[in-house]
C-alpha cells in the first residue's frame, strides 16, 4: 500500500494530473453505465427516427424528417397520445390530492413507530412489479371468477364485465394506476412536508389555530418543490406506462387502453417499422420534457427556511 507521504515526491505535472483525474476515476463506472443504458439508446433511437427502417425490407436509408411527419399525421398515434393524456389528466390530480392527504395524516401522527410502519406499507404497491399488478388486476376483475364481482354479488349487484367494455376497461386501468402510484406521491410530499422548520410552524400556530391559513401560508410554500417533483415523476411514469396496462388487456378491448407506448411497441415489433416507431418515441420524450418544464415554471419556488 502506497504511503501518502511519498506523493509529494511525484513530479508536479503528474501530481496535478492525478489530482484532477481522481474524481473522474471514482465516477467513471457510473458514467459508463449511464452511457450504456441511457445515452446510447437515445442517440440510436434518434438515428433510427431519421431512417426508412423496416425490418426485413433492406438496410436503413436516410429519409430526413419523413418519419416525424408520418408519426404526427398518424390517426392511430394521435388517438393513443390522446388516451395517454386523458389517463394523465385523470390520475395526476387524484394522486396529488390523495397523496397530500396521506402525507398530512402521516405528519399528524406523533408515534415514530406507527409513522414508520405506515411508510413501509406505502412502499408495497411501488415495490410490486407492474406486470404482476396487471396480472392480479386481470384475475380480480374477471367477470366470472374475480373477487370484485364476488363482493358485488354479495350485495346484490350483477357481475360486471370490467375488462370487456372499452369504458370499464379504461376505468379499471385508471383505478389501478392511482392505486399503484399514490403511495409514491404521498412519500414525496411527506418528505417535502418534513422540510418545514418546526419553529415556523409553531409561530404560525400562535398566530391562528385555523388549519387552512397555516397550511396555505406556511406549509404549502415549503412543499412546492416536492409537489413539482411528484408532478414531473408521475408524468414520466404515466407517459411510459406499459407493463401494467399490457398485462391487463394488451391495450384492449380493441384499442380502448392502447396508450402511446403500447402503440409504439405494436408498430415496432409487430409492424416492424422501426423508423416511424423511433420517431414516435422521440415525440413522446419531447412531450414529457415540455410538460416537465411547464410544471417547473408554474409550481417550483425556492423558500428560505
Amino acid at each position: 500500500m502506497s504511503d501518502p507521504d511519498k506523493l509529494p515526491l511525484l513530479p508536479p505535472a503528474r501530481r496535478s494530473f492525478l489530482e484532477k483525474a481522481a474524481p473522474w476515476l471514482f465516477i467513471a463506472p457510473s458514467l459508463l453505465l449511464l452511457l450504456a443504458i441511457g445515452l446510447y439508446p437515445m442517440i440510436y433511437t434518434v438515428y433510427n427516427s431519421l431512417q426508412n427502417f423496416v425490418m426485413g425490407m433492406g438496410p436503413p436509408v436516410f429519409n430526413g424528417g419523413t418519419n416525424y411527419i408520418t408519426a404526427i399525421t398518424s390517426q392511430n398515434f394521435q388517438n393513443s397520445v390522446l388516451r395517454t393524456l386523458v389517463l394523465l389528466v385523470i390520475t395526476l390530480p387524484v394522486e396529488l390530492v390523495l397523496g397530500m392527504m396521506i402525507a398530512l395524516a402521516l405528519d399528524s401522527q406523533h408515534s415514530p413507530f406507527l409513522r414508520r410502519l405506515l411508510q413501509i406499507c406505502l412502499v408495497i404497491p411501488i415495490a410490486i412489479t407492474p406486470a404482476v399488478i396487471g396480472l392480479l388486476t386481470q384475475l380480480m376483475f374477471n367477470e366470472q371468477l374475480g373477487v370484485i364481482n364476488y363482493l358485488l354479488g354479495r350485495i346484490g349487484i350483477s357481475p360486471v364485465d370490467w375488462l370487456g367494455s372499452p369504458t370499464s376497461a379504461f376505468a379499471t386501468v385508471v383505478c389501478v394506476q392511482i392505486w399503484e402510484w399514490t403511495p409514491f406521491v404521498a412519500l414525496v410530499l411527506s418528505a417535502a412536508l418534513s422540510t418545514v422548520p418546526p419553529e415556523v410552524d409553531e409561530a404560525a400556530l400562535l398566530e391562528t389555530e385555523r388549519w387552512w391559513p397555516r397550511f396555505s401560508a406556511i406549509r404549502l410554500p415549503f412543499m412546492l418543490p416536492g409537489i413539482t417533483a411528484a408532478l414531473v415523476f408521475q408524468t414520466a411514469f404515466t407517459m411510459k406506462a406499459f407493463d401494467m396496462i399490457y398485462a391487463i388487456q394488451k391495450g384492449g378491448p380493441g384499442s380502448a387502453t392502447e396508450v402511446a407506448i403500447i402503440h409504439i411497441e405494436r408498430l415496432a415489433f409487430r409492424g416492424f417499422d422501426i423508423g416511424v416507431a423511433s420517431a414516435q418515441s422521440i415525440l413522446m420524450l419531447v412531450l414529457s420534457i415540455v410538460l416537465a418544464r411547464t410544471y417547473i415554471r408554474l409550481f417550483y419556488r425556492e423558500v428560505d427556511g
